[in-house]
């Protein structure tokens, strides 16, 4: 960067030496004396701009011009002289601008400025000297003797200041004395400054620092010699570390620093420490190898001291406005304890993670996404590099999808979809998972409308196809021979026809069709095997389950009709606080019909081959097929359902525009049931009631319950005879839910406010002076929330002959306080009603140290008992300065 700010002064010199012989001009048969300016010469400045190529600009009362000597050779002023200038030229200084003729120099007084294209030179005193091809600056001292107005450079972002500057613009060489300026996210310090011709810099007796802390940065590496190469790196000799300003005896043979901007590759350096169950260890450690502009890979490896080691590669890929993703691999061999020790273990775990995201603009019909992530049951138990959350899950999911529309009308979806369970080391994938669907359309409707819609034109039709293979095992048994075998596949098209027509104005008909077919490639057999008797042994009967092999089609249909409306009611009231109260009823009947499926004619259920009983069992030769078989028996239910909404509006002087606001009351209270014409017996269903509110902010109130009109046997089992003529009552409590959730959230913005304007009264402020010990300050930021949850559930136990309730509750906290503006305190903390003890508590503290940060975790108990303090610094060119203690929750296992 000190080149390339060098080099940008010395393209500044054409534009003085233009200035130079600007000056000869105006001063040709003038007698001109400090600091008056005659007009003639005022109004020559503009005739002398206009002739040059580029245009010249200057403040001309901050000019003053000084001449030794008039002796001036006319012809050569005279000349018609060409600019190379490119852009416009800006220059002032506050005090004066003078021009030595005799001397051929040039000096801008107090808070001089160049301002060129991007670049600006400012200093408070700016000296040209032509003969020699040199530049001088440096600042000034104030009349408290402090040094102001020191040489600074600026190009775009870049900045470069210094104590004194000699620069040779033919040269390219530059001698400059106490520098600093930024390389990247680091500072760096120089008392000496060499800038050599082929832009190489060396810097004698210096520092390098992220402390952007110009006089006195809070820790250095501080060295006596340094070379640097532009856009590549900082070489330093032997450096020692100093913080505050004392050395300390933390001592490097030799400093390496990049200075270049964007990716970079290099070594990673591993933390050290120690484990209670795997010995010392050296984790994430490696090397990052910065590809290209669109992708890296990062490799990090795990060794540890009782023979652990883990191998974690990492590659990132990413196309603006295209798509991005990351692939990470994991393999992982884990010794727990000493070898030949009774608690002696050895894991060998692996990790597979892909994230895929394509942007929205790139396709914008189509989209491809992933979200591929498989692990071994304890891949994240001893990894150290794995999250709490994912530590604690024991369920993973992953999902490749490929979408696309055509004249939005038309939607296809591809899927891939897998999930697994690390306890039950349970293993499911659905590939591919096909569907495909078309927007509903009303094949009756003329494309031009005309008048109003005939009933037949309000007829719409729908299309869904899924097709799936799906594949359930477990982690021993992933892909052994023959797996293909135990795949489920199946193909399922769906075509609902619905119209809607109005009658009375008030009242909504709606009929459907539902047509299914199910097709499948495999189907079932059972059979009866009656026991066997050898001399021997005895081998007792079963039944045996074949898979035949072969396509079968399930078909089957539905109809349904329904008829809803809605009845408004409301009261107004003329005073007092409640302005109306408005009630909202949605009675339903609907009426459902499905064939009986299980019928011989359908060849969908089959009688147990060589069952001799009464009544031989009976079977679907679809049963465990992927979407299942069409249902056994006939139903013709009609189901009744009234649902409720109440609303109170109420006075509120905060709203202007209506001056009310609205109160839910009841929020979809819904009362159903059913009766099914084609039954002989228990017709009718248990009557459900279901309902939500949430009349104050932050109180949310759910209700559920079923009440059955029939009485129960001895086994609980329902029986045909009413609950009136059993136990004289209508209706039977068979289970009941209430879940409460309170949530209250407070913030330092809402307690402690004064309205604007107000600064107390004199007797508040002598209370502050007095009690100033005992004063909370609440406008230090700070917020607090907590959280409850109150859940109760009772359903009825036959054997106990009534209802058993079952309560859950939680409660959590939360909190944070920023002590000053640098200082934070965070807390996490619950109650566990069930062991009557803290829940999940966790303490943090954070300090911002400037350029250095500090923080402390803490969780006292539990799965995940841990503590963890680190200080270090922030710029991640030195992230590994630092110093880190911890004990992890994995070494409590």
């Amino acid at each position: 960067m000190l080149t390339k700010i060098l080099t940008r002064i010395g393209s500044l010199l054409p534009i003085v030496l233009i200035l130079f012989l600007l000056s000869n001009h105006m001063l040709q048969g003038q007698d001109i004396v400090r600091p008056a300016l005659p007009d003639t010469l005022l109004s020559a400045v503009p005739d002398s701009l206009v002739s040059d190529t580029e245009s010249l600009t200057a403040p001309v009362d901050s000019i003053n011009l000084v001449s030794d000597s008039l002796d001036i050779d006319s012809t050569a002023l005279t000349e018609k002289r060409t600019s190379s200038l490119e852009a416009k030229v800006d220059y002032k200084a506050e005090d004066s601008l003078r021009f030595d003729i005799k001397k051929q120099r040039m000096f801008l007084f107090d808070q001089g400025e160049i301002t060129y294209t991007d670049i600006n030179l400012k200093a408070n005193y700016i000296e040209i000297d032509f003969p020699n091809n040199m530049i001088y600056a440096h600042g000034s001292r104030d009349s408290l003797d402090n040094e102001i107005g020191v040489p600074e450079f600026t190009q775009g972002e870049m900045k470069f200041k210094s104590k004194i500057m000699n620069y040779n613009y033919k040269t390219k060489k530059g001698y400059i004395r106490r520098v600093f300026t930024q390389q990247d996210e680091g500072y760096l310090h120089g008392q000496v400054v060499k800038k050599m011709a082929d832009d190489v810099t060396y810097i004698k007796t210096g520092s390098y620092t992220t402390c952007s802390n110009e006089e006195h940065p809070h820790f250095e590496f501080r060295f006596n010699k340094a070379k640097v190469i532009p856009n590549s790196k900082i070489v330093t000799g032997s450096a020692y570390l100093a913080i505050a300003e004392v050395p300390t005896p933390l001592f490097i043979p030799f400093g390496y620093f990049p200075n270049r901007t964007g990716q970079r590759s290099g070594i990673i350096l591993p933390t050290y420490g120690e484990s209670a169950n795997r010995g010392f260890f050296l984790e994430n450690g490696g090397y990052y190898w910065a590809i290209n502009q669109y992708m890296d890979l990062k490799i990090l490896g795990d060794i540890y001291s009782r023979g652990s080691w883990a191998l974690k590669p990492t590659f990132n890929y990413v196309k603006r406005y295209k798509y991005n993703g990351i692939l990470r691999l994991g393999y992982a061999i884990n010794k727990i304890g000493f070898k030949g020790s009774p608690d002696y273990q050895r894991q060998e775990d692996f990790e597979f993670r892909w994230v895929h995201n394509q942007d929205r603009k790139a396709r914008p019909n189509s989209n491809f996404s992933a979200n591929v992530n498989i692990v071994s049951n304890t891949f994240n138990r001893y990894n150290p590099s794995s999250s709490t959350e994912a530590y604690l899950s024991n369920t993973f999911q992953s999902s490749i999808n490929y979408s696309t529309s055509f004249g939005g009308k038309y939607f296809l979806n591809l899927n891939f979809n897998h999930s697994q369970n690390t306890i039950t080391k349970e293993i499911n994938f659905a590939f591919p998972q096909i569907s495909f669907s078309v927007n509903q359309f009303y094949p009756f409707r003329k494309k031009e409308r005309a008048g109003k819609l005939k009933w037949y034109e309000q007829i719409g039709l729908k299309y869904n196809l899924d097709l799936e293979n799906r594949y359930n095992t477990n982690d021993t048994s992933l892909f052994r021979s023959g797996w293909y075998k135990d795949m489920q596949n199946g193909i399922r098209h769906n075509i609902p026809i619905s119209g809607t027509w109005r009658i009375f104005k008030f009242v909504n008909f709606t009929n459907s069709l539902n047509i299914r077919d199910k097709m499948y490639f495999n189907y079932i057999k059972k059979s009866y095997i009656d026991s066997i008797v050898t001399s021997d042994t005895t081998y007792p009967a079963y039944y045996k389950t074949d898979t035949i092999y072969g396509f079968k089609n399930a078909f089957d249909f539905n109809f349904s009709s329904s008829i809803n409306t809605r009845i408004y009611g409301m009261y107004q009231f003329r005073g007092g606080p409640v302005n109306a109260i408005r009630h909202v009823l949605t009675p339903a009947v609907t009426f459902s019909y499905t064939p009986d499926f299980g019928a011989p004619m359908w060849g969908y259920y089959k009688e147990i081959e060589n069952d001799t009983s009464a009544t031989p069992g009976k079977y679907s030769i679809f049963q465990g097929s992927l979407y299942g078989g069409p249902p056994a028996n006939q139903a013709g239910l009609v189901t009744f359902s009234l649902s409720n909404n109440l609303e109170m509006k109420i006075r509120n002087r905060k709203d202007t525009v209506t001056g009310t606001k609205k109160i839910v009351l009841i929020d979809n209270f819904v009362i159903s049931a059913s009766y099914d014409i084609a039954k002989d017996s228990l017709n009718w269903s248990p009557i459900s009631l279901s309902g939500r509110t949430s009349i104050f902010k932050g109180l949310n109130i759910q209700y559920s319950s079923r009440w059955d009109p029939y009485a129960l046997d001895s086994l609980g089992r329902r029986t045909n005879a009413s609950e009136w003529r059993v136990n004289h009552r209508l209706l039977r409590l068979d289970n009941t839910t209430w879940d409460i959730g309170l949530s209250y959230s407070l913030t330092s913005d809402k307690v402690g406010k004064k309205k604007e304007g107000t600064k107390g009264s004199v007797q508040e402020r002598e209370d502050l002076q007095r009690y100033y010990d005992y004063y909370i300050d609440f406008d230090i930021p700070w917020s607090f929330s907590v959280n409850y949850n109150f859940r109760y559930a009772a359903s009825w136990d036959y054997k106990q002959e009534k209802r058993v309730p079952k309560i859950i509750q939680t409660l959590s906290f939360n909190g944070q306080l920023n002590i000053t503006p640098k200082w934070k305190i965070t807390l996490t903390t619950g109650w566990d009603f069930t062991s009557n003890e803290l829940g999940y508590t966790s303490v943090n503290v954070y300090r911002d140290l400037h350029c250095w940060e500090m923080s402390f975790g803490w969780v006292p108990k539990g799965a995940q008992q841990q503590w963890n303090f680190s200080i270090n610094v922030k710029a991640s060119v030195l992230q590994d300065l630092k110093l880190n203690k911890k004990k992890d929750f994995r070494d409590y296992q």
